[in-house]
């Protein structure tokens, strides 16, 4: 059974993780509209959205993950509802 959460909390998750302002998480949100988002801290947001939304990601999943809107895919693919 999956869950339902604000979509604003993927935002959130990518901030924390990046070390920016909700604010500067935009709708295209990507490494190239984020200068903080590097091979480290790539690995360190697939790391909380794991635990943060309670899955795992595939090997694939976690080098598809490159923009804002395919986290969201992702999320609800593995069964996360995003209001």
């Amino acid at each position: 059974m999956g869950s339902v959460v604000e979509a604003m909390k993927v935002k959130e998750v990518m901030a924390r993780v990046f070390g920016v302002e909700v604010a500067a998480i935009g709708d295209d949100a990507s490494p190239d509209t984020i200068e903080n988002w590097d091979s480290l801290r790539h690995m360190n947001l697939v790391l909380a959205i794991e635990e943060e939304f309670g899955i795992e990601l595939t090997d694939e999943q976690t080098v598809e993950i490159l923009s804002y809107p395919l986290i969201k895919i992702v999320l609800q693919e593995h069964g996360v509802e995003l209001r």
